[in-house]
């Protein structure tokens, strides 16, 4: 098994000196290794776009301004980029986990307005 050294800085060698045995167990040999992989694993898409979304839900909008909803100008950047990407055939692993879950967000948000659009029509 490959090993790794870590040089940090000062700063954080003070903080882990502080963590005192609580650090030591989680860095054992058998420990690290699941924290790096934990850290590794980022959501599909930044946690903003949740919030942005949640937040409008949270909101108790009415059924115009559900109708009215759209993606931030950044997230439709974003959609915008990983959909040239994916048409030039460039798309990492990563983007196509991000640009799938944009889909599955953007479907979800259909199905939000599309069980609200016939109020609008009343």
């Amino acid at each position: 098994m490959p090993k790794i050294t870590l040089e940090v800085s000062e700063e954080l060698s003070q903080q882990l000196a502080q963590v005192g045995d609580a650090w030591r167990q989680a860095t054992s040999c058998l420990r690290l290794p699941e924290l790096l992989a934990l850290s590794l694993q980022q959501p599909a898409v930044p946690a903003q776009v949740y919030r942005y979304i949640l937040d409008f839900l949270a909101s108790n909008p009415t059924p115009e301004q559900i109708a009215e909803f759209k993606p931030t100008l950044e997230m439709q950047e974003r959609l915008h980029t990983l959909l040239a990407r994916s048409n030039a055939g460039e798309l990492t692993p990563t983007e196509l986990k991000e640009l799938d879950e944009y889909e599955r967000i953007e479907h979800l948000v259909v199905m939000i307005k599309a069980g609200n659009l016939s109020y609008l029509t009343s």
